[in-house]
């Protein structure tokens, strides 16, 4: 039969499978269909570009395979930057998002010591509530949630302003003090004043008496503040010093905020002549007593002006040399013990009761080194009627006025320069 292959010659075709047939068809016409009736591809280029694109565009994918909007990205200001070293401690530590929300934030010491802190009200802000402490690394930690819901987490790191750049103050008078209506009230820092401005826009005095008055700087450490008359009689004075994280300059930051109040009392004004030789005391404005007394002699005449009482002691030692005098001079006097004694100036100008050889000259003659010297019961009188902050105004004398920072030598400059 010709159906029968002969031996040697080749094969015929091999009968065709009708279900073959079909399915070749089927898939051309699956793949014309995805390319848009386009030319045969088996995958068609455009169709897979366009599906990466879609995906890769989105930013955040909810479920794999289906893109989402586009979300904006957190924006943040953190305040002190990372890393950064000699922050003032009373500089805000704050941080402030845009397009999210704040979920946590933790402000911590080295020392293990938190900082706690305040959100604002819509989330997006938080600020430390307290200051710092100086010369301290701190750690700052803070989550941020996108619109996504996404959350971040981040750490810096920064230090206050150490010890060396840390500056204080001795404050005159104390806290509850009584004193006379002549004291001025005195702040002398540890470290030179560049910025005064800043200093006395930080000092806030009032009085009880609704008296003003002025800053005087004598040096770049020490001011003072006075009114233009003597404080009322029976007033309260108060400072109100917030001078923590004030940039002194140089670098030098204060670290302290003190409230003082100093209660003065009656007026108390002595005038001491040294051509009458005595000693006359008013209370409010009152002569209540005046005693006998020996002044500066022509060598060591006693200084004029305004001289405020500093303190008191009840008994004292006296050191010549303190004074610049030395064995073989006729003033000199070597060391002596004495009573009574109230100091007018920090160069050793006292009140006090005079050496039992200076006791013939009480009333008549000027013998001291440029102290008022008493008799026994003048002395212990004075001693008991005056104090600290109350004044002695020295006439008729040849001396001239004591350098204004020996001693509280404020009433001795004229208003017009002391409020300057």
């Amino acid at each position: 039969m010709e159906s029968e292959s002969k031996p040697g010659s080749r094969p015929g075709p091999a009968p065709r499978r009708r279900g073959t047939a079909k399915k070749i068809a089927l898939l051309a016409a699956v793949c014309i269909l995805a390319a848009g009736g386009g030319a045969f591809s088996a995958v068609a280029p455009g169709f897979a570009r366009g599906s990466m694109e879609s995906e890769a565009g989105s930013a955040v994918r909810s479920a794999p395979g289906v893109a989402s909007p586009i979300v904006a990205p957190v924006k943040l200001d953190v305040s002190p930057a990372d890393g950064a070293k000699q922050v003032n401690p009373a500089a805000p530590v704050s941080l402030t998002v845009a397009n999210g929300k704040i979920e946590r934030v933790t402000l911590t010491s080295k020392a293990g010591e938190a900082v706690k802190g305040a959100f604002g009200a819509d989330g997006t802000s938080w600020t430390a509530a307290g200051p710092l402490k100086f010369n301290a690394d701190y750690s700052y930690t803070y989550v941020v949630k996108d619109g996504a819901g996404r959350e971040t987490s981040t750490t810096r790191s920064f230090s206050t302003v150490s010890s060396s750049h840390e500056a204080d103050a001795a404050i005159y008078p104390l806290d509850g003090m009584k004193v006379g209506v002549a004291q001025p009230l005195q702040v002398i820092f540890s470290e030179p004043v560049v910025n005064r401005a800043a200093v006395e826009n930080a000092i806030k005095i009032t009085s009880s008496s609704g008296q003003t008055g002025a800053f005087h700087w004598f040096s770049d450490t020490m001011v003072r503040y006075r009114p233009e008359a003597f404080w009322a009689a029976n007033s309260t004075v108060t400072m109100d010093m917030q001078l923590f994280g004030v940039d002194l300059g140089n670098g030098q930051i204060a670290n302290f905020n003190k409230k003082v109040n100093v209660h003065i009392g009656d007026k108390r004004l002595a005038v001491a002549d040294a051509a009458a030789h005595t000693f006359t005391l008013s209370v409010n404005d009152q002569v209540v007593k005046t005693v006998p007394v020996s002044m500066g002699s022509k060598r060591f005449p006693s200084a004029r002006g305004y001289l405020v009482l500093m303190d008191k002691h009840r008994y004292d030692h006296f050191v010549a040399d303190s004074i610049g005098l030395k064995p073989g001079d006729p003033a000199y006097y070597g060391e002596v013990d004495v009573q009574y004694t109230i100091r007018l100036t920090l160069s050793g100008a006292y009140i006090h009761q005079a050496l039992d050889s200076a006791f013939p000259y009480i009333g008549n003659t000027n013998v001291s080194h440029g102290c008022i010297g008493f008799a026994p019961d003048g002395a212990a009188w004075v001693f008991d009627a005056m104090t600290t902050g109350d004044v002695v105004q020295v006439i008729n004398t040849e001396g001239d006025y004591a350098a204004y920072d020996d001693g509280y030598g404020d009433w001795n400059i004229p208003w017009a320069q002391y409020d300057n």
